[in-house]
């Protein structure tokens, strides 16, 4: 850890005050990307700081004026550091992200979780999921970290969840944050590329996150995003390589009320140009909109009929 009290430029920072505005300075000074949990210097700064003192995330301002003890001091200094230097996302560093208040493992076998379905989970799905207890088996497709599959099993009490991922090194961290919520019971973790390892299981609820980013903008990431695995990101030529096969798919494996809901990115235009006959529900949360889908069971049975046009909602 640095040395502190031998560095000029940081003797004076004393305060969680100073070290946030040193903080700040630095990240605005090396042009950091953001977007791993925050969207601004500031707002990095604070989690770093605040991860780094074991303090609650969310809780800034009461902390402002503390003192911070040498040990302290070189902690915060060696992430703000470490957050220039090897332009990692800052989870990645306290090993720690959180959606909706909870918080998660994660390191570079993983992407950091940041799914608008997070969000959903806690309240606005339940206009296409509208009794939660009703809901007894739930499926999350590439589910990396395994916190949308967490968060699934807390929101719906009577479910069991499968989780699947291609990536061996990705199940084994949703195995570590699913033993953390103490979940091994409703939680199954499998490799599977999509569905091809389920056999003819079918579930209520059909959850997915997966790779969406199109080839060239996969070759434009600054460093932040290329910390994360390619693998993570990466939907082929347009993003939409593994939408598709969901789409394709998930009718066979979706109960007769079954609910199917994907993030997608930015590629509403292309879906709805390429798949006039399904009728989209586009979701939005605080922060999006008309990234996230919901289609039926229903919808998607009737779509793959030759005389299939679902109609506009």
């Amino acid at each position: 850890m640095p040395a502190v009290d031998a560095d000029p430029r940081l003797a004076d920072l004393i305060s969680v005050r100073d070290w946030l505005r040193y903080g700040v300075s630095r990240f605005r000074a090396a042009g950091l990307v953001f977007g791993h949990g925050t969207s601004t210097a500031l707002d990095e700064a604070a989690f770093l700081i605040l991860s780094a003192l074991d303090l609650p995330i969310d809780e800034l301002e009461p902390w402002l004026d503390c003192r911070l003890t040498a040990g302290e001091r070189a902690r915060v200094a060696g992430l703000i550091d470490a957050r220039v230097s090897t332009r990692k996302p800052a989870p990645y560093l306290v090993n720690r992200a959180y959606i909706r208040g909870r918080d998660f493992y994660v390191d570079e076998r993983v992407i950091v979780p940041r799914s608008y379905i997070g969000e959903l989970l806690d309240g606005e799905l339940a206009t296409v999921v509208p009794d939660p207890d009703a809901v007894t088996s739930v499926l999350d497709l590439c589910t990396g970290s395994g916190c949308l599959a967490i968060l699934a099993a807390l929101t719906y009490p009577n479910a069991i969840v499968d989780a699947v991922d291609l990536s061996a090194d990705a199940l084994a961290v949703a195995q570590r944050n699913v033993a953390d919520y103490g979940l091994e019971d409703r939680v199954t973790l499998q490799q599977s590329d999509l569905f091809a390892a389920l056999g003819s299981r079918k579930y209520d609820l059909i959850i997915s996150n997966p790779p969406y980013v199109s080839a060239e903008a996969v070759a434009a990431f600054p460093p932040e995003y290329q910390a994360e695995p390619v693998m993570a990101h990466a939907g082929g030529d347009d993003g939409l390589d593994l939408v598709r096969r969901i789409l394709a798919e998930a009718a066979r494996h979706l109960e007769r009320d079954g609910v199917l809901v994907v993030e997608v990115g930015t590629g509403l235009d292309i879906l709805e140009e390429e798949f006039p006959q399904l009728p989209f529900l586009w979701l939005e949360t605080e922060d999006s909109s008309g990234e996230v889908f919901a289609l039926t069971a229903a919808e998607l049975q009737a779509a793959q009929q030759p005389e299939g046009r679902g109609r506009k909602r």
